[in-house]
């Protein structure tokens, strides 16, 4: 299988910088500090997937000069992973049908109250077309592909990770059971949020990441939806330790 993914968002729900945030995080002139609202595109046997369209998704995709959309995967149906949904139209217009939007039920609700026009009788020409398909506890194949839904709790609300093939990605996760992290466990390449060093209600802290991918074994871990009070990319990585990387706006890394 051969696949790749691209960091298309590293930030946290405000993105960085914040608004009207003068920090030396949110002031910095290193690019890899311009963090938009996470997310990821993954290239598995000459797909291209999304997973989550948030706010910042057409910026994201014209920045990666994407042409091809496959599939979307939604984590949750909090708004900073589901606002740019409007966006995937383009691809209903370039590849000439509609897009299949992977979600638990309760993220496929959301798409359906917050995009209520896409779904009425009488569609308003040019909206999204959009395939909703429900994924439960089972693996299910998107496109011949297999991928296995990992369920984690983003304090309260379940949230689900993925594992394609040697990838497996996580965001908005604060705790992880020991039956779901069997699941994860053997995966190359393990995506995971970190939001700050201090702890969190509902996000993994810097350390409790690095902690969760020594349990997991991956050889490489990419931190992701990181704020601003976690400290300047250049910074942070250098106390990181060996093996973790914190992802940024644009990286791609292959699997």
């Amino acid at each position: 299988m051969e696949m790749k993914i691209q960091f298309l968002g590293t930030g946290t729900s405000q993105g960085v910088p914040v608004i009207a945030c003068n920090c030396e995080v949110c002031t910095s002139s290193d690019p890899r500090d311009d963090r938009t609202r996470t997310s990821a595109r993954i290239f598995v046997d000459g797909q291209a997937w999304v997973i989550d369209t948030g706010p910042d998704f057409r910026q994201q995709m014209l920045r990666a000069k994407a042409d091809q959309l496959d599939a979307v995967l939604l984590t949750h149906e909090h708004m900073d992973h589901i606002t740019g949904m409007d966006d995937v139209r383009t691809f209903n217009f370039l590849h000439e049908r509609s897009m299949p939007i992977y979600a638990n039920r309760a993220t496929l609700k959301a798409i359906e109250r917050v995009y209520s026009y896409v779904f009425t009788a009488k569609r308003y020409p040019g909206v999204p077309v959009l395939d909703l398909k429900e994924i439960k506890d089972e693996p299910f194949m998107v496109n011949e592909v297999e991928v296995i839904p990992i369920n984690v709790l983003h304090m309260n609300m379940p949230v689900l990770g993925f594992r394609i093939g040697d990838l497996t990605y996580i965001t908005d996760a604060n705790y992880i059971s020991d039956e779901e992290l069997e699941k994860i466990k053997g995966s190359k390449i393990l995506v995971l949020n970190a939001l700050r060093k201090e702890k969190h209600i509902s996000h993994f802290n810097l350390q409790e990441a690095i902690d969760l991918s020594r349990r997991v074994g991956a050889e490489r871990t990419y931190l992701t939806h990181i704020s601003h009070y976690l400290g300047k990319h250049e910074e942070v990585s250098a106390e990181l330790p060996e093996g973790v990387f914190l992802a940024y706006d644009g990286l791609s890394v292959p699997i």
